[in-house]
């Protein structure tokens, strides 16, 4: 009885883990993978052309975070550990209240804004500014010219914030490229805002190839849209910001 007893009494001092668990893993990578190409063939008929650039855990346990590439461009799915479903969409943290895929996004999209050509671009602000921000923009695109408004706005506030404006006119506005070529071509702040008040643009008065060298640089970085915001730090930004926000996103560390 008093043998038993003293076994019992050793059971209990144990850590629930050493006898109940004895092949209990503490990484679920260790007994659950997932490899690049088992997740092609999955993605094979949901999104042709589809390139796995990596895979990792997310931030929740029993799902996969799968970093894709299509046209260019990347994106976020999970599958999860039974790999019989994948997930399209964010995960967000009710603590923190923060969009986790959202900022994984902007991580992974990072680009080097030092090898951007700003020679073409149409300046607002001074600039030997300390944070230097690029914007892809188009002088016939509504948005641009709502980002236009909160870029002056910022500007007025903070001597440190450079904007340089690359033009880069859509094939859905037939008459952007003429107008974006005749801005560059003056380089002329006025002429841009002309174009975004639907005023009359006059022809281009040089022969350039910086509205086609954009465009093809563009593409290679997987900017589609307009506008489309580079932060100093390379984090890429698609869309309208207010003055607030692009503040917010510039001194963001």
């Amino acid at each position: 009885m008093k043998k038993t007893l003293l076994i019992i009494l050793l059971l209990i001092s144990l850590p629930l883990n050493s006898y109940a668990f004895p092949n209990k893993k503490k990484n679920c990578t260790e007994c659950h993978k997932l490899t690049t190409a088992e997740t092609a063939t999955f993605l094979k008929d949901i999104s042709p052309n589809t390139k796995v650039l990596s895979i990792k855990t997310s931030p929740i346990g029993s799902l996969w975070e799968v970093v894709i590439e299509n046209n260019n461009k990347k994106s976020i799915i999970y599958i999860d550990f039974t790999k019989k479903h994948l997930i399209s969409g964010s995960i967000y943290s009710l603590k923190d209240k923060k969009n986790i895929t959202q900022e994984r996004f902007e991580e992974i999209t990072k680009i080097d804004a030092s090898q951007i050509p700003l020679g073409d671009a149409i300046v607002i602000g001074n600039k030997n500014a300390k944070h230097k921000v690029i914007v892809f923009t188009d002088p016939d695109c509504p948005h641009c010219k709502r980002l236009h408004s909160e870029i002056k706005k910022v500007i007025a506030e903070r001597s440190d914030i450079v904007f340089y404006n690359k033009m880069f006119p859509l094939k859905i506005h037939p008459e952007a490229y003429d107008k974006s070529k005749a801005i560059v071509c003056e380089k002329s702040l006025e002429l841009l805002e002309n174009a975004f008040d639907k005023k009359p643009i006059p022809k281009a008065k040089c022969d350039t190839t910086a509205i086609d060298d954009n465009i093809k640089l563009a593409e290679k970085l997987g900017i589609t849209g307009t506008p489309t915001i580079i932060l100093p730090d390379g984090r890429v930004i698609p869309g309208y910001k207010d003055a607030k926000s692009l503040k917010e996103l510039i001194d963001k560390k």
